[in-house]
């Protein structure tokens, strides 16, 4: 990690990833308005008591984007939490375990990554409400079955090293096999995979919210805040730019530090 820091991109990608953090975590703290209150005229443009305008009801685009960031980052922290204890676990099963069930997995996960990933999120919603763990539960469904692929072939590629060989020869049985000698083993597979898995997690989030079936007024929402400015962008175009660049910014910020982390893979075994 440290190698990865002291590269350029992952020096720029920390940054902006504190940045973005502390604007999530302080910024409600820091709102010059409440969330809900209008306080000025629809649509109006910055000027000096409003500094990015006023949103489409009036209420100040500037505490509204502050106090936006908590609930994206919670909700794609939890999502990516759960993706990859889910298919990280199913995945080390189907490579550790009877190939049997190893198929079964396989193709089941295979009919799951058939399916359009906002399409099943929507149907979901649809079908069990727009409550945020339904948003949630629709991502980890998407999401952890490209983890559990890539895991599983990364565990079937050291199944057959000695040390696996010995840990069942001396009877452990497959749980502290995964725990003690896979994992620590593929782990590098893991952390190099999660940029994807965290932007792909932040996309469908703001793509839910800006369909309007996700976070539900008068909350804050990056993504929610574009979708209920869209139609004031020829008045005050910062209402929908600052959260997009937010957004874009959280993406971007990940992916540096992925990508850093997947360099000084490459450097350390050189």
């Amino acid at each position: 990690m440290p190698r990865t820091l002291r590269s350029g991109e992952g020096l720029v990608g920390t940054i902006l990833l504190v940045l973005i953090v502390a604007i999530a975590v302080l910024g409600p703290l820091v709102a010059p308005y409440p969330l809900d209150a209008p306080v000025g005229i629809p649509g109006a443009p910055p000027s000096a008591a409003f500094p990015l305008g006023t949103d489409f009801i009036g209420r100040d685009v500037l505490s509204r984007v502050l106090y936006g960031g908590a609930s994206v980052l919670a909700v794609v922290s939890i999502t990516i939490v759960l993706t990859y204890l889910i298919g990280v676990a199913v995945g080390m099963a189907s490579g550790l375990l009877h190939p049997l069930f190893g198929a079964v997995t396989m193709r089941t996960i295979d009919i799951i990554m058939s399916i359009p990933s906002l399409l099943l999120i929507l149907v979901l919603i649809s079908g069990m409400g727009s409550e945020t763990w339904v948003l949630v539960l629709g991502m980890v469904l998407v999401l952890f079955p490209g983890v559990a692929r890539i895991v599983r072939t990364a565990t079937m590629e050291i199944a057959t090293r000695s040390y696996i060989e010995a840990a069942w020869t001396r009877g452990e049985n497959w749980i502290w096999v995964a725990a003690r000698e896979v994992f620590p083993n593929i782990s590098h597979v893991v952390f190099a995979d999660l940029g994807v898995r965290f932007s792909s997690a932040v996309i469908l989030s703001a793509s839910v919210n800006f369909l309007g079936l996700g976070a539900q007024p008068p909350a804050a929402n990056w993504g929610l805040l574009v979708a209920e400015n869209r139609d004031y962008i020829g008045t005050n175009v910062w209402a929908v730019l600052v959260p997009s660049i937010l957004l874009a910014l959280l993406v971007i910020s990940v992916n540096l530090l992925s990508e850093a982390y997947v360099r000084s893979l490459g450097r350390s075994r050189l």
